[in-house]
């Protein structure tokens, strides 16, 4: 039986009451999920020796994960969340509940025993272990805030891992009616992070919706589509794949068949993001996709476009 994808006007129509606007992370899978992609991903890339390491702490992420015996969200900051349209678990000041400081305990310990890791992950990860608690501190808080200036590339993936974890796990224990709808729609309502990027899911209650992925706690929330993940635009919107340098414009969007990711680019803002296509591929996975899609990335810098949000696994530093 093949289903139809709904176009934005038919999703704008729905009943949003009966819409599914969240999709919470489950309890144990999605760092599973994300390294088997990884690794599916790295065979023929350019960066396929970074993708398997990815891979690599994206199992030690699960590992890690499974091992949080966390205490149920606090109700009372639920129901002032709630009260005040803000997010339950703010990532803001990159304090957390500690949950983050265990995850990176576990973390590390797993990564510690993983075979194959290259002699500079090594040495990053004992950087990273031999933080006082003021520097691991100031470098969470500048991961949390997007401030690559303040962040040490090195260390970044992996202390971002553990904020993933302690984050995701957070979240997995939220329910729908835990996390209002916020003013502010291109922020995760969970922990009013920046997405990662966009996917069109299949199946079920998610067939055809469109969902933005938080980078840090796995959170998707819904948008319509041919929309402006950054300024909310719904003119100018392009889409562009690395084989073809010319954008396609279109009033309502078409399959290709072709490209599992694309880049949705806005004239507005001069911004743009990486949208999946579940479709073409019921194995992406957003982090994982955008990851290992960098020649997309190139062409769109070249073109004249920024990124909207990076990828929490790669961290440039301050640019010279």
């Amino acid at each position: 039986m093949v289903q139809r994808i709904l176009q934005p006007h038919e999703i704008e129509s729905l009943d949003h009451v009966a819409l599914a606007r969240l999709r919470l992370p489950p309890r144990a899978g999605i760092f599973a999920a994300r390294a088997q992609r990884l690794r599916q991903l790295a065979g023929g890339n350019p960066i396929g020796a970074y993708l398997a390491l990815m891979a690599t702490v994206a199992e030690a992420q699960e590992a890690a994960a499974a091992s949080l015996d966390l205490p149920p969200p606090d109700a009372h900051a639920i129901a002032l969340a709630r009260e005040h349209r803000m997010p339950p678990l703010a990532a803001a000041g990159g304090h957390g509940d500690g949950a983050w400081h265990a995850a990176l305990v576990a973390l590390l310990a797993a990564l510690q025993v993983a075979p194959g890791l290259p002699a500079a992950a090594t040495a990053a990860l004992a950087r990273l272990a031999a933080l006082p608690p003021h520097a691991l501190a100031a470098q969470a808080q500048a991961l949390l805030g997007g401030r690559d200036d303040e962040a040490d590339p090195a260390i970044a993936p992996f202390l971002m891992a553990a904020l993933q974890v302690g984050w995701t796990s957070r979240a997995s224990q939220l329910a729908e009616a835990d996390v209002p709808a916020l003013d502010v729609h291109t922020v995760c309502p969970a922990c009013g992070t920046l997405p990662v990027a966009s996917i069109v899911r299949i199946g079920g209650r998610y067939q055809g919706l469109r969902y933005l992925h938080c980078a840090l706690c796995a959170t998707e929330w819904h948008m319509v589509r041919i929309k402006c993940s950054h300024c909310e635009s719904t003119e100018g919107i392009a889409y562009h794949v690395a084989e073809n340098e010319t954008a396609q414009r279109e009033a309502t969007e078409k399959s290709d068949g072709l490209h599992v990711v694309k880049a949705e680019s806005c004239e507005h803002c001069h911004t743009y993001r990486k949208i999946c296509y579940m479709e073409k591929d019921m194995e992406v996975e957003p982090v994982a996709d955008d990851l290992a899609t960098l020649a997309l990335d190139v062409l769109m810098g070249e073109a004249g476009y920024a990124r909207a949000s990076g990828n929490p696994l790669l961290w440039q530093g301050a640019q010279s």
